[in-house]
């Protein structure tokens, strides 16, 4: 197969480069390698822990309009990378110059244990973040699978990414047949729901396509009604500013006063819109280990993680996504939880404890927090 590839390669008009990968055009050659080469790739990537592995263009056609829209409702909230490069995320071939294809993947986090019931004084984080950091593991295994082709058919040239540029995946993941956008806007699959992870591969080879699967919501509006803060204005629409997740991680201020008794005992995102999904019963389990609960936090208290030091905090979530939003908002979201706790002395003292912290932005939602909790 290297053979017939190097001899495609020899065939090229061109090249762009691109960082330090050099992107070839007007590769040549017979669409039965191809076909060939596309199925080879999946096997590599199921070997490599990929639960499906799609192929799709670089065209987005009408993606592009719905998000200037959104972004023109200022739905997006403070996150303004989603603005600054919002046309590259609807035009793949202007992000990656000389891709031809993308090869999305998925890979599944639902966790081995269940959930156990949770109380009100129970600190909830969403399902994804209670392990190690999916970023660099689904990176790695990415990199993985573009080494190992290019063992199998020599350079070409590519780009991986795993959120860490505008890449709309869940568009490119549904036009590469991996399935079908939810009405809560998360990507599903009738065999997986929507516990996992998407990465991708942008290539500069002309590899066949998939065709997108048909949507199975139907009348279906689960997703939407269970919304604590009423998140979404209608079907695939969804305001970040109202969202528990954007609250709780994106937001680096003060959460709204209106919104805070809504959040309930979430401290780092929210998985409701998708526990009501009916197509997450059939969640498969994860392979991955790295993508199993630490340091307890599917079962941790409230006011034990309001406890944490800062240095705590940094050693304990070492290598979690939890890290990134930093000790400061991390005490924000939990003073949160804490003031829509039932009241009780040990809570009230957990709260007092850091009535004078060194944060204004603690400060301020301890003290509110407080003032909850206060009877009658």
């Amino acid at each position: 197969m290297r053979q017939v590839f190097a001899q495609r390669r020899a065939q090229c008009k061109g090249h762009r480069l691109i960082g330090q990968r050099v992107f070839t055009t007007g590769i040549i050659g017979d669409m039965h390698d191809w076909i060939d080469l596309k199925k080879k790739i999946r096997d590599w990537g199921r070997d490599l822990g990929f639960a499906a592995v799609g192929f799709t263009g670089v065209e987005l056609g009408a993606a592009e309009a719905g998000l200037l829209d959104w972004l023109a409702a200022g739905c997006h909230g403070e996150m303004d990378y989603m603005a600054r490069h919002s046309t590259l995320r609807a035009r793949p071939a202007e992000l990656v110059p000389g891709a031809q294809c993308v090869i999305t993947c998925r890979m599944d986090y639902h966790p081995s244990l269940p959930d156990l019931p949770r109380k009100p004084t129970d600190a909830v984080i969403s399902r994804y973040a209670r392990g190690r950091d999916y970023h660099k593991l689904l990176r790695a295994r990415l990199q993985q699978l573009a080494d190992h082709m290019i063992s199998e058919i020599g350079s070409f040239g590519y780009r991986v990414f795993t959120d860490s540029a505008p890449v709309m995946e869940v568009e490119l993941a549904q036009n590469a047949g991996l399935g079908w956008r939810g009405k809560h806007t998360l990507l599903l699959t009738r065999e997986a729901g929507s516990w996992f992870f998407l990465g991708e591969i942008f290539v500069d080879l002309p590899l066949p396509t998939d065709a997108p699967v048909s949507a199975h919501c139907g009348d279906c509006t689960a997703c939407l009604d269970a919304c604590p803060t009423q998140a979404f204005s209608g079907p695939y629409q969804l305001d970040a500013r109202r969202c528990i997740s954007y609250l709780t991680i994106e937001l680096k201020g003060s959460i709204p006063v209106e919104l805070r008794p809504l959040i309930g005992n979430r401290i780092y995102g929210c998985d409701d819109c998708q526990l009501a999904c009916p197509w997450n019963r059939f969640t498969p389990l994860t392979r991955e280990a790295d993508f199993a609960p630490r340091h307890g936090l599917d079962r941790a208290k409230l006011v034990d993680l309001f406890a944490w030091s800062e240095s705590d905090f940094n050693d304990r979530l070492a290598g979690s996504p939890i890290r990134r939003i930093g000790h400061e908002r991390w005490l924000r979201n939990i003073a949160v939880g804490l003031g829509n706790a039932p009241r009780s002395t040990e809570v009230v003292a957990t709260l007092a404890h850091r009535q004078d912290d060194a944060s204004d932005l603690v400060r301020e939602h301890v003290a509110w927090a407080l003032r909850q909790l206060q009877p009658g």
